[in-house]
């Protein structure tokens, strides 16, 4: 009895019966094994008791357990079907795997450990698995603690955001809680249908609890949070606004570029590759065709954070091109806001909306729009300090993540993997508690 009891604990296993072990030198260690007696006759996916119902296919089954030193560990058994008054027949339900899956708990456990700690390389080359296999066993360890927790209970502030996760304009809509800053729930897609069903499945008395909602100003986030939501507070993201300047920066800028490339072209021969001839005349055009070129970490950097060298280009940009130093300048007045107490930042917004809808850049004026559209949702997240950078570092972590699911053959995995890493779901090692 007790070397029986020691080969339970080296292979994880519980309410097993361990038969017979052997050593196969082509496949490893093989652990002949069945259920106790209370374990045997329930569903495979209830786990409720069922009527039998035949002895099941000839062949034995076999699921992969944890290495025994440098050596693979297969338990093998014998199961017979069951007829579930819920599920119809099934397979009958084992105690060292979950319904359906060819790898033993302990060996579930630990790749999902693996799989949220290391690289890719890594999880296959130690696991001696497929990549798309640990997507497999990653989404069953997920959708066993799905049942377990709740992520959705207790959300007060939160914020909506979508990702790209794959080329070909595909997507996650991701939900943080901005008290904890954890991830809480994700789904494939970023349209009205896809964010109804969080408040679907967060139901009318959580929804109701719900006091901060910070978003970007996409109108079908929107749509679904006036429609759920119309008492919380709606908060359009300090981050995007600033991003949109920025954006329209980079247009002013690479028209500058374009235009003052096109002057060169006209205005000074062409040169053969490589170095110039000594004595060669200077080119002016063309040299500050490249200097514009090279402004772009100038105009975009915070001014606080320019070095030496970015700071003289910032200098130069306002004397030779000041329609491009126009369209900084209304990127930092803009930028300054947020920063102000609400009283002075309303009355700085009214101020930067007059500026920019004259400034007679095309860039600016859409960026004035799209701002005033949105002025009431901006000057609420100034006034209660709401901002979605928790969603944003969640969303670079995502990346991350992302870079790592290539492979998966569905963006399940890639979820699944997300909420053990960054919803505080992070599984244990096989064999202990943390």
């Amino acid at each position: 009895m007790r070397d029986l009891s020691l080969w339970r604990a080296v292979f994880g296993i519980e309410k097993t019966v361990i038969e017979d072990i052997d050593h196969d030198p082509e496949v490893g260690v093989v652990v002949s094994v069945r259920a106790a007696a209370r374990e045997r006759g329930r569903c495979g996916r209830c786990r409720r008791p069922a009527k039998g119902y035949d002895r099941g296919r000839a062949a034995r089954r076999r699921w992969r357990g944890l290495d025994l030193g440098t050596t693979q560990t297969w338990l093998e058994a014998d199961l017979r079907r069951v007829r579930c008054r819920e599920h119809g027949v099934v397979v009958e339900h084992v105690p060292w795997a979950r319904h359906g899956a060819g790898h033993t708990y302990a060996f579930d456990q630990q790749v999902a450990w693996l799989a949220t700690r290391t690289s890719k390389s890594a999880v296959v080359e130690l696991m001696r698995i497929a990549w798309r296999t640990v997507g497999a066993i990653v989404t069953r360890v997920w959708a066993d603690i799905q049942t377990l927790v709740d992520p959705l209970d207790g959300l007060t502030r939160i914020g909506i955001d979508e990702i790209s996760y794959k080329r070909g304009h595909l997507y996650l809509t991701v939900v943080v809680d901005h008290v904890t800053g954890r991830l809480v729930w994700a789904a494939a897609g970023h349209s009205e249908e896809i964010l109804q069903r969080f408040f679907d499945e967060l139901g009318p008395t959580r929804t109701a609890a719900i006091t901060h909602i910070a978003a970007d100003g996409a109108t079908w986030i929107a749509h679904v949070v006036d429609r759920n939501c119309p008492t919380a507070i709606r908060g359009i993201d300090p981050f995007h606004v600033v991003q949109w300047a920025n954006d329209a920066l980079a247009t002013v800028r690479t028209e500058s570029w374009k235009e003052a490339r096109r002057i060169a072209r006209a205005t000074e021969p062409r040169r053969r590759q490589g170095r110039p001839p000594k004595g060669s005349p200077p080119r002016p055009a063309t040299e500050r065709a490249r200097a514009l070129r090279g402004a772009r970490t100038a105009l975009w950097k915070n001014p606080e954070n320019l070095t030496e060298k970015q700071a003289a280009k910032l200098e130069w940009v306002a004397l030779t091109d000041p329609r491009l130093y126009r369209a900084y300048q209304l990127k930092e007045g803009l930028r300054v806001i947020f920063k102000m107490p609400i009283d002075q930042a309303t009355e700085a917004m009214d101020r930067w909306l007059s500026w920019a809808v004259r400034c007679r850049i095309p860039a600016m004026v859409t960026v004035a729009r799209r701002v005033k559209k949105h002025r009431a949702g901006i000057l609420s997240s100034i006034e209660h300090g709401m901002s979605n950078g928790p969603t944003e570092s969640v969303n670079t972590r995502i990346r991350l993540l992302t870079r790592m699911a290539f492979g998966f053959a569905s963006p399940d995995a890639l979820i699944a993997i997300a909420m053990l890493s960054l919803g505080g779901y992070r599984p244990a090692l096989p064999g202990r508690s943390c």
